[in-house]
């Protein structure tokens, strides 16, 4: 999800809530306490150099139970944040700490912002030497021309 997306989103919401990818909602006496910019500039196991921006929503809990962080308040810290640190309209990635601090992707059911799970991979697989995935036969649908038995 984009800065203009989850904008175009609270602007058609009464309340915020955030679900956790096992269901569970971030309480929601949750503070979006950081809105940025993070540029990783990095190169891969094939050499090829990369740059990625994603901006960066930290959701953090204190024990202020009463606080409840509403649609339009968020809607102004997100468009302060584009006018202060000049930010594109990019992918938006959101920090959470449960356990420990998780980075999770943003998609939204109608609801509820759904923070997804993110997975590693190889960016430079024809380079690096890993091999393609092979095709799954059952021997039972192997058909043998000539029996040697």
């Amino acid at each position: 999800m984009t800065l203009s997306e989850i904008k175009n989103h609270l602007k058609n919401l009464d309340t915020i809530a955030f679900q956790l990818p096992n269901g569970n909602l971030v309480p929601n006496h949750f503070h979006v306490t950081e809105v940025g910019k993070v540029s990783k500039h990095f190169i891969d196991c094939g050499g090829t150099v990369r740059k990625e921006d994603v901006v960066n929503f930290q959701l953090w809990e204190a024990n202020d139970y009463d606080h409840r962080l509403h649609p339009e308040k968020l809607v102004h810290i997100i468009e302060l944040s584009e006018k202060v640190l000049g930010l594109e309209d990019l992918n938006i990635e959101v920090e959470y700490q449960d356990t420990t601090i998780g980075k999770f992707g943003l998609d939204f059911d109608g609801t509820n912002f759904l923070l997804t799970t993110k997975q590693t991979d190889c960016l430079a697989k024809s380079s690096c030497g890993v091999p393609t995935e092979k095709q799954k036969v059952k021997l039972s649908d192997l058909q043998e021309k000539t029996s040697c038995c």
